[in-house]
């Protein structure tokens, strides 16, 4: 069976840094979904409601549990805008899915991004913009992570639980 990893938080918070670590650990057949590169590369389209990306995720999902060990699904994604994609993360997984959320200060994930090779697509203001304080999810778990947990022993905590359940 499938199992399903959800990384979320604010831009900056260390999500695609932390879901290209755990794809390499978990190694062969690991299927990273992208919220950034669906929408903003596969897609060109713009995020919030009726965002065109959210089918496409949706489809991602269901492709991935079919031919996917471990699905790793990792963006900002929105817990209102979608709470349909977490509906069917639910549906196509069942009780296999692990969900975290990064809970870091906006101040912190600022510095981050500006060690980044993004640091010339957006800035500090675009990330105030898009800023969601505890964006928690309603129909998911999450466990959190804080300022305190690097990425490599979030890493090893999230690797250890999936293949604890195994």
């Amino acid at each position: 069976m499938s199992k399903l990893i959800i990384i979320r938080g604010n831009s900056g918070s260390g999500k695609t840094t932390l879901a290209g670590m755990l794809q390499r650990r978990f190694g062969r057949n690991t299927m990273v979904i992208s919220q950034d590169t669906v929408r903003r590369e596969m897609l060109w389209a713009k995020d919030g409601e009726g965002t065109p990306a959210l089918p496409l995720l949706e489809e991602l999902l269901r492709y991935g549990r079919k031919h996917s060990e471990v699905v790793i699904l990792e963006g900002i994604l929105d817990a209102r805008v979608y709470e349909r994609l977490f509906e069917t993360a639910k549906k196509e997984f069942g009780e296999d899915i692990f969900a975290y959320y990064y809970d870091i200060p906006f101040e912190e994930t600022v510095r981050r991004h500006n060690t980044r090779s993004k640091i010339h697509s957006f800035g500090g203001e675009d990330m105030k913009r898009w800023w969601n304080e505890k964006d928690f999810l309603r129909n998911i778990d999450e466990e959190i992570f804080t300022l305190e947990i690097g990425v490599e022993e979030a890493g090893e905590m999230v690797y250890n639980r999936v293949v604890g359940v195994c």
